[in-house]
């Protein structure tokens, strides 16, 4: 399983309080940004944010600083990102053009606070002010009586002002006196690097969905499908819907279940996400096709024993989860809301669908005193796993060859 890398890095307020943190991007281990492209490191940004680590363990109850260009104010955000607990900063390359300022007006209105990062005051950037709530003003750029003018006009409007790259207690005092708010720099603190895990996500199957959600024709039950034969982005959207941004006081019996509840617009945004963020295949496909028929078995024999079909395919896709995620499996689904009934069979392999999941491991590993004292026909088993074996084998052909 490869890193993944992010940064934060806290600003506070002038009781030098934490206020929030802006979280950056990481390529690697160097903690430097080395942005080459924008949108990527925005993507990636969230991503790891709110798909792998969660928001909720990176900044607690503070706010989430997070930068966004342009192709992100136009085209949209997911649509659970918690408004109250996020600050979105508009990068100083966006030009306020009629289409940047009605998706930033609505942004607005939806309760997201807006940022303008390395902000300066021109005649054309006013029409971004009138809708800005915060003011980032970048000390290396704008000093002496230059800041003194900024500030000065700056006052005439609503926006509070944030000093960043503030390095030295003497631009901290000064700034305070000419009336800053927020302040960010290496005087406080350093941008922390936090390391984690990243899920393997297959990139054909997301370039797959990614195409199918385009089909003005799209069958939702091709949606699920698709989703269903990737074991690590059925992963990535449960632990998405059990992030602290989503809420449901039901728990997920099915990768149908998720799906049905996100709904074709989050999907089709957060799989865009997915792409853009240049997420490899590192685990062996072996490992999927094992899956895969253990999924599909569980799946064609659960009407045998009076078990939901849905939640027998989940149950099989997501037994294999701990050598996906290199976690223990108890760690693995804390992050996921599943259903107990599933989460007791792949804990404690109990209940109907743990007893279901022991049948078709016992089968795969050739267990035959096992198998013959299963309670069900031998030869139903025997076409169940043939059957699986081939819906296996398609989807890895047609992986394959799109590769």
């Amino acid at each position: 399983m490869s890193d993944l890398y992010i940064a934060r890095q806290p600003i506070y307020d002038r009781q030098l309080s934490v206020y929030g943190y802006e979280l950056l991007y990481r390529a690697g281990a160097a903690n430097s940004a080395n942005v080459v492209d924008g949108d990527v490191a925005t993507s990636q940004v969230l991503v790891n944010a709110l798909m792998e680590i969660g928001l909720s363990e990176l900044v607690g109850r503070s706010l989430a600083f997070i930068n966004l260009t342009e192709r992100y104010i136009l085209e949209g955000l997911p649509e659970v990102l918690a408004q109250a607990g996020v600050v979105l900063e508009i990068l100083e390359d966006v030009q306020p053009h009629a289409a940047i300022l009605e998706s930033l007006a609505n942004l607005k209105q939806q309760g997201y606070v807006i940022a303008l990062d390395d902000f300066v005051l021109h005649d054309d950037k006013l029409p971004l002010l009138a809708l800005a709530d915060l003011v980032k003003i970048d000390l290396t750029t704008c000093t002496g009586e230059r800041l003194e003018a900024q500030v000065e006009r700056l006052k005439s409007s609503n926006a509070k002002l944030l000093a960043e790259k503030v390095e030295t207690r003497e631009e901290f005092e000064r700034c305070k006196a000419l009336g800053f708010d927020y302040f960010q720099g290496y005087f406080f603190s350093k941008p922390h690097l936090i390391k984690g895990k990243r899920t393997p996500t297959n990139r054909i199957a997301v370039l797959r969905l990614l195409a199918l959600l385009q089909n003005a024709d799209l069958d939702f039950s091709d949606l699920e499908t698709i989703i269903g034969q990737d074991v690590s982005l059925s992963y990535r959207i449960l632990r998405y819907i059990n992030s602290a941004q989503y809420y449901f006081a039901k728990k997920i019996s099915s990768t149908k279940h998720a799906v049905t509840l996100l709904g074709i617009r989050t999907l089709r945004r957060w799989v865009t996400i997915l792409t853009l963020s240049n997420l490899d295949d590192v685990k062996p496909l072996e490992l999927m096709i094992t899956t895969l028929v253990r999924a599909k078995m569980c799946e064609t024999l659960a009407p045998k024993l009076r078990i939901a079909p849905d939640s027998a395919f989940t149950v099989g896709l997501f037994s294999t989860l701990d050598a996906f995620t290199d976690q223990p499996m108890e760690e693995v689904l804390a992050q996921l809301p599943l259903a107990d009934d599933i989460n007791t069979a792949l804990t404690t392999r109990q209940g109907p669908l743990g007893d279901l999941l022991q049948r078709v491991i016992a089968y795969e590993k050739g267990r035959w005193d096992d198998v013959a004292t299963s309670g069900l026909d031998p030869a139903v088993q025997r076409d169940a796993y043939l059957q699986s074996i081939r819906f296996a084998q398609d989807i890895s052909e047609s992986l394959i060859a799109r590769k």
